[in-house]
């Protein structure tokens, strides 16, 4: 795939490397793929803000790959991991995961039908089967039963945690993808709700220069 800085295969194998990801250098052509749907998409659709393709490429699949080592080590890379994608988007981090570990069940929920809509067609051209869309509000539709829920810039760690914590499955974990780590969040969050910070990873995102790091949330019952 190129674009207007020139080939992206290269761009993605270095980030790969930086990441400790050389056994997913085998993907790197299905995570293109699932980038040129998205560019085309978008151009009708309106799916995200960023239109650049350059900056689709590290804004958008180089931070959703910057959490597949962290949650690996959390849930161990051969399981049966069943994880939902809460406030999905266009798939994000959710596709990049079901590239990434096909053993993984991944659920993308969404309320925007467009976007789902996206989602499952974008995993039918790549053949992820491990790939399921739901459309519909994350309060309202039936429990999913995910050992881990996930979000990417998707609502305060308050309600982030009030709306998918009846998602998990007993003993789960919540995990939240952040910018600069959130402290106001945080003291919210242990202050209204039954939920606390039970973790957090910095990540490196590879050719962005800004601050991230994923937070584990667990229940304040939970030891």
């Amino acid at each position: 795939m190129t674009g207007p800085s020139g080939d992206f295969l290269p761009r993605l194998e270095e980030a790969l490397r930086a990441l400790g990801m050389v056994g997913d250098l085998r993907h790197a052509p299905l995570m293109l793929g699932y980038l040129e749907q998205l560019q085309r998409w978008n151009k009708a659709y309106n799916l995200t803000a960023i239109r650049d393709p350059a900056q689709m490429l590290v804004q958008h699949l180089f931070d959703s790959l910057a959490v597949v080592p962290p949650l690996r080590a959390l849930q161990g890379q051969e399981s049966a991991t069943r994880i939902a994608d809460m406030g999905s988007g266009a798939g994000l981090p959710g596709i990049i995961l079901a590239i990434c570990q096909p053993q993984w069940r991944i659920v993308c929920v969404d309320a925007v039908h467009k976007k789902t809509a996206f989602i499952r067609q974008a995993a039918g051209v790549l053949g992820l089967t491990n790939v399921t869309a739901v459309h519909g509000r994350i309060e309202a539709i039936e429990p999913l039963g995910a050992d881990l829920v996930i979000s990417r810039a998707f609502a305060s760690l308050a309600d982030f945690a009030a709306l998918s914590g009846r998602h998990l499955v007993a003993g789960g974990t919540m995990a939240a993808m952040k910018g600069r780590f959130p402290e106001d969040e945080v003291a919210a969050l242990e202050a209204d709700t039954e939920w606390r910070v039970s973790g957090s990873v910095e990540l490196r995102v590879p050719e962005l220069d800004a601050q991230r790091c994923l937070i584990y949330l667990g229940s304040k019952g939970k030891e």
